[in-house]
């Protein structure tokens, strides 16, 4: 609400500088957002055996299940926002034979409406969110997530324009087809309990199982974020339930630390371990 709000003002400062209003009308109005809970719910996030039988799910689905099943890969082993998966382009992936693989992401692909576009097309490419027209988001992809990309590519080749996914006339996927998708497959993966619960209700959800992984796993806070393509502050805000546990992993290293050295400025013989006296 902040940010539609920030824009509409924008709209009226324009509106006073052709002179259609005096001064902007936003200014005298006081408005405060009302306070909403931004954390993700540990609840609704899958975790990576959940999410085998999810991925395993939409390959076995009739129709466009197996070409979608590297699309919501895409959401969760690199954690891609659904616009950055739908303009990622061959060139833009780095997939060895083995080891890691890299994405280097740049940009995405939003449904805009004829009339907001200057081609009037209803789709337009924007640049990675909050980042400079030329700029890219590199992220590293797991062993297993790069053979999945390289299977899709083998299996159903790339469009004239490099793109990996697209609907059966070669156009953008659509929210609405790869939503029925993941909606069936849900049905089909999960047991009524996790069904009821929530659990990876949208696709967005694999984006942020796929954070979510990377601070469980010990990831710093500022590699996470910068995958992810977000500030540490947004990091910390949307995913702090997670990050209590790496606070509690870190205060136990920190811990055992300063047990060690209180064993050595006793005259006990250090463990084996970091190397106490180096400067």
């Amino acid at each position: 609400m902040p940010s539609k709000r920030s824009a509409f003002s924008e709209v009226l400062n324009t509106a006073v500088e052709k002179g259609y209003f005096a001064q902007n009308p936003l200014h005298g109005v006081k408005w405060s957002p009302p306070q909403v809970n931004e954390e993700v719910d540990p609840a609704s996030v899958p975790n990576p055996t959940q999410i085998a039988r999810l991925l395993d799910a939409v390959a076995c689905l009739p129709g466009r299940g197996p070409h979608l099943e590297a699309f919501f890969g895409c959401m969760y082993y690199a954690a891609m926002r659904p616009a950055e998966v739908i303009h990622l382009r061959l060139e833009q992936c780095h997939l060895p034979k083995s080891g890691w693989g890299m994405l280097n992401l740049s940009g995405g692909v939003v449904t805009a409406g004829k009339e907001w576009t200057d081609d009037g097309s209803v789709y337009e490419v924007h640049s990675l969110k909050r980042r400079a027209a030329t700029a890219t988001r590199p992220v590293p992809i797991p062993p297993q997530f790069v053979r999945m990309l390289a299977t899709h590519i083998e299996r159903f080749g790339v469009e004239p324009d490099g793109r990996l996914f697209r609907n059966r006339e070669g156009n953008y996927v659509e929210a609405s087809a790869y939503g029925l998708t993941w909606a069936r497959a849900r049905k089909q993966a999960l047991t009524r309990m996790e069904l009821a619960s929530g659990l990876a209700k949208r696709p967005y959800d694999l984006r942020h199982a796929g954070i979510s992984f990377w601070v469980y796993s010990g990831v710093d806070p500022a590699e996470c974020a910068r995958r992810a393509g977000q500030s540490i502050e947004v990091l910390f805000r949307f995913y702090a339930k997670f990050l209590d546990g790496v606070r509690e992993q870190a205060n136990r290293l920190i811990e055992q630390s300063m047990e060690e050295w209180d064993r050595v400025s006793r005259g006990a013989t250090p463990s084996a371990g970091p190397d106490l006296d180096r400067k």
